[in-house]
């Protein structure tokens, strides 16, 4: 049997390595150097770079609905503290550093969280939908991703109401898995962030309007059946196109992802694994 590590031992020093961890992240932000972006400005930017909103209650498996609806308060409660914020030029846009620890005390509920590959619950769980949202926005923009996690390993759930492709997600938790995106241009952007009863709606402005324009696409994206277990595989690219000559001037792979199918297979699709072992579907490309 393998040695256990030190936070395997006990509740007491899972806490204790925990607290360490967050900690250590917040002595490497102070001597870093980095200047985050704090300002929230009631005045909007001009231009809309990007937007996009996220069905808050999506079925997920086996999952408690309730899930999905403590989801909806914890999201309602971070959003105002992200919404209106300015990342000037130089600045660092942090998650963790605007909205904190997210504790029952202040009004967050019990949700998803995912565990050593498991659907499992915790106070705050569900808010990666948040920085979900802030990556696609992201992927749209010039800004500069620093900082994201994501769990490309395994696929946790069918697809259901997927609006951006398999694996473009994010995975944080508070504060020593962050979601950063730094402003290398000349020129500020703002996040527009709000609750409806059905979605998370999020808008990326900014000062001038962009001379490029961002594509997210999904490729290559199949099911494959390999010793005995089934796989999900597909690429994340990237395509900048410039405004003005309407041509494409770089091509970028964002990520690729070969993730092991953790629920039944007859939950992927009706015609999943044909004797070729796999399915090629158009429709992966407009799912998310």
């Amino acid at each position: 049997m393998p040695r256990k590590l030190f936070c395997e031992l006990s509740p007491l020093t899972y806490w204790i390595s925990v607290q360490r961890m967050v900690l250590q992240r917040k002595l490497q932000d102070v001597f870093s150097g980095a200047k985050f972006a704090t300002v929230r400005d009631s005045e909007t930017l001009p231009v809309v770079v990007y937007r996009h909103n996220s069905l808050i209650r999506r079925k997920l498996g086996n999952v408690d609905l309730h899930f999905q609806e403590n989801k909806a308060v914890s999201l309602g409660i971070a959003a105002p503290l992200v919404n209106l914020v300015v990342i000037r030029p130089g600045e660092t846009f942090s998650f963790w550093n605007l909205v904190g620890s997210c504790t029952a005390a202040k009004g967050y509920r019990e949700g998803l969280t995912i565990n050593n590959g498991r659907a499992e619950s915790g106070i705050g769980g569900g808010l990666c939908q948040f920085t979900n949202l802030l990556h696609w926005m992201v992927l749209h923009s010039e800004l500069t991703i620093v900082e994201h996690h994501h769990h490309g390993e395994l696929d946790l759930f069918p697809d259901f109401n997927r609006q951006i492709p398999f694996g473009s997600g994010t995975s944080i938790i508070y504060n020593y898995l962050d979601y950063r995106v730094r402003n290398d241009t000349d020129q500020s952007f703002q996040f527009l962030v709000s609750v409806t009863d059905e979605h998370l709606c999020g808008e990326l402005r900014a000062e001038k309007v962009p001379a490029v324009k961002f594509h997210i696409k999904e490729e290559d994206a199949y099911f494959q059946e390999s010793g005995g277990q089934v796989f999900r595989h597909n690429r994340i690219v990237r395509l900048t196109r410039d405004k003005r000559s309407g041509l494409i001037v770089s091509r970028e792979q964002i990520l690729e992802n070969n993730a092991l199918v953790v629920y039944d297979r007859d939950l992927i699709t009706a015609d999943i694994l044909p004797e070729e072992a796999i399915v090629r579907s158009e429709a992966y490309n407009v799912l998310v």
